[in-house]
């Protein structure tokens, strides 16, 4: 994770014992997150680190189908998923704790967040280096002093920060008035020297030997690769505690809760279109020409909000117009459990002791295990939620924070009896 909150809604029923009503549009949209997080995870899985969403450390040559792949998982999927669940994880603080004045629920909250830092780091030493929800849940408890904040204030702040964060690392060869020398010489800079591509594919290949050797080569490569991905999170805090607090502040204006105007998700939809042909574009040279543009970092950085937004204003539109959508938002309600078993299954196929599949699968093909975990998981989605109230480590992450075990199976309604 890739990877978000992923389970939004309140973990205990309120006061009276009927449960909160659901916001159907966030159901949906970290339904449509879950899914296609997966797709951006995948190369992690069937690659170590050095070489994945890396065209040119890949094991198999950057051409034909392969960099189509790529290119289709790089435009449409890299950073828009990641960032509607940045967002989502903000709204979600805000649920759980309620107004910062809110002492019980500040304390479920600490808790909730807590267990959610301890689910991360066993799933990240445990199963997969790129887990995700160790840094959710340090930037959670950021976060839980901003949550009473306006929408205009965490909006504000929100944009800055990320606007700051994203034009960082910009190379000023990159700005307005920079010399055609100075520029060029940027731009060259871009494509690694073919020494440093093989001594990264040696890292790769080296590391996949151990990792799919055995159980205890696979485990001590991902430890090793995921004490990276924590000694990264003091830097990434800073942009996902911005997408935070944009998240909350749709949420407070009524943005992610399907009550803004639809002029305005028509024109999210239309920017985030051109968006995605832009970050096409830049994609294609990147990947395909190899001849990348530079500060296109940057700018696909900005652009990732703005595309993941128009992504979430086509379900909010659906959502309106009355389309159900109910797989999805299925699958949205269990994104937390869909999350966790997504990196158990594909752990299951590459790592290993266990599938030992890790390097010898070319992304077209990784694109079909893709899909079929999607089509599994909006189906056993859907069958469970029949029948139980939440899935099995929604269940258990709740019951963990309320120190008690939170009913389960669906009660029986007394008028259908």
């Amino acid at each position: 994770m890739t990877a978000a909150e992923l389970n939004i809604d309140p973990p205990a029923p309120a006061a009276s014992g009927a449960a909160r009503p659901r916001v159907q549009t966030l159901d949906v949209i970290r339904g449509l997150a879950i899914l296609g997080i997966l797709a951006v995870n995948a190369d992690g899985f069937a690659a170590p680190m050095f070489a994945a969403l890396n065209p040119a450390t890949w094991p198999f040559p950057n051409e034909g189908a392969t960099a189509l792949s790529y290119w289709v998982m790089d435009v449409f999927f890299h950073h828009k998923f990641v960032t509607l669940f940045s967002m989502l994880f903000g709204v979600s603080v805000f649920l759980v704790g309620g107004a910062l004045g809110d002492k019980v629920k500040g304390r479920v909250l600490w808790r909730r967040l807590a267990i959610l830092l301890v689910f991360g780091l066993l799933h990240g030493f445990g199963i997969w280096w790129g887990d995700i929800l160790a840094l959710y849940a340090v930037t959670g408890m950021i976060m839980l002093f901003c949550r009473s904040l306006g929408p205009r204030t965490l909006m504000v702040v929100g944009v800055l920060l990320y606007g700051v964060m994203a034009t960082n690392g910009l190379d000023s060869a990159a700005l307005p008035g920079a010399s055609p020398e100075a520029r060029a010489a940027a731009t060259a800079a871009l494509i690694p020297p073919p020494e440093q591509i093989e001594a990264l594919k040696a890292m790769a290949a080296e590391q996949t030997a151990q990792a799919k050797g055995s159980w205890a080569g696979a485990y001590q490569v991902n430890a090793v690769e995921y004490q990276r991905i924590l000694s990264g999170i003091p830097i990434l805090a800073i942009p996902t505690l911005a997408l935070m607090m944009i998240g909350l502040s749709l949420f407070k204006s009524g943005f992610l809760s399907g009550r803004s105007r639809t002029w305005i998700y028509a024109a999210l939809i239309l920017a985030g279109g051109v968006g995605l042909v832009l970050e096409g574009w830049l994609s294609w040279r990147a990947n395909i020409v190899g001849a990348p543009v530079l500060g296109a970092s940057t700018a696909e950085t900005l652009l990732a909000p703005v595309i993941a937004l128009a992504y979430a204003s086509v379900l909010i539109v659906l959502v309106r117009a009355g389309s159900m959508l109910r797989p999805l938002a299925a699958a949205g309600r269990m994104a937390f459990t869909n999350y966790l078993t997504q990196s158990l299954i594909m752990t299951s196929l590459f790592n290993g002791g266990r599938g030992g599949l890790m390097g010898e699968v070319d992304r077209p093909a990784l694109w079909a295990m893709v899909v079929a975990i999607w089509a599994l998981q909006l189906v056993w989605s859907t069958l469970w939620l029949s029948r139980f109230e939440v899935g099995p480590f929604e269940w258990l992450w709740r019951s963990l924070t309320h120190g008690r075990r939170i009913p389960l199976r669906k009660r029986r309604d007394p008028a259908a009896a």
